[in-house]
């Protein structure tokens, strides 16, 4: 399970881009409760999306030539300029070298063998997201990719994620953990895009908790969001749908179900 206890190769932080950062922040702010707080005239118009004061998100305007809107997921590491090195060795790539924020860390953004883009996130002064596992924050990350072998080799090789198959009425799930950390801290999950219910993106999807799964799709149409996947139930998970938010950035919700023992 996600939690704020950040180890190397768990997701620490989540971040959105779009041209229309005004439009997008009501929209979160509507649906999630999110307040957006700039990180200030150095930080280059990035900033905080916080839930109850605490950060959930990123989010900074982007361009058209930096790529359509969308959501990053990125990962610990110790060290982001070997993680960008390791990145290559691995027959992946750097899309974004890595780059000192202030005080507060190292960034890079990498691509795996498909051309798949995260983050890695190295942290000093700001160890990550304040919240995560709770109603409005996140809670699950996802790869949907062509080949799940490949992918596991090259997030293992980067990051040290190990993988394992988890059984479920129906079928097996390929579930991701932070290397040595054991099933329990199971973060996500790599699910091949032939095998996906419904035609998505290849890429990461971040997945945030909610209350109320149908609730939520909703109040995501009221706010000029758009439904990707309706509303479902995951057997021994819980209620999932998938959202476009009014700029195209897509991500999912999720009411778990009550956790057992």
């Amino acid at each position: 399970m996600l939690t704020t206890r950040y180890v190397t190769g768990a997701p620490n932080w989540v971040d959105v881009g779009a041209s229309d950062l005004d439009r997008v922040t009501a929209f979160y702010g509507g649906l999630f409760g999110w307040r957006f707080r700039s990180a200030g005239p150095e930080a280059g118009g990035y900033g905080f999306f916080e839930l109850d004061g605490r950060i959930a998100a990123g989010g900074m305007r982007t361009t058209a030539e930096q790529g359509p809107p969308s959501w990053t997921v990125y990962f610990q590491a110790p060290d982001a300029r070997a993680a960008a090195q390791a990145s290559g060795q691995a027959h992946g790539g750097v899309l974004a070298q890595p780059m000192d924020v202030m005080d507060q860390g190292t960034v890079a953004i990498l691509a795996d063998r498909a051309g798949l883009p995260f983050g890695v996130w190295q942290p000093a002064g700001l160890p990550g997201l304040g919240v995560v596992g709770e109603s409005g924050a996140l809670c699950w990350v996802e790869l949907h990719t062509a080949d799940v072998a490949a992918a596991a080799a090259y997030y293992r090789a980067v990051l040290g994620l190990e993988t394992s198959a988890v059984s479920f009425p129906g079928g097996s799930y390929t579930s991701v953990n932070p290397g040595g950390q054991g099933e329990d801290a199971m973060f996500g999950g790599v699910v091949a895009l032939a095998d996906d219910p419904e035609p998505t993106e290849s890429g990461w999807l971040p997945y945030f908790a909610v209350d109320d799964t149908d609730a939520t799709v909703a109040r995501a149409r009221e706010l000029g969001g758009t439904v990707a996947m309706a509303p479902s139930d995951i057997p021994d998970v819980g209620r999932v749908a998938r959202i476009a938010d009014p700029s195209g950035a897509r991500f999912a919700v999720l009411r778990p179900l009550p956790r057992q023992g």
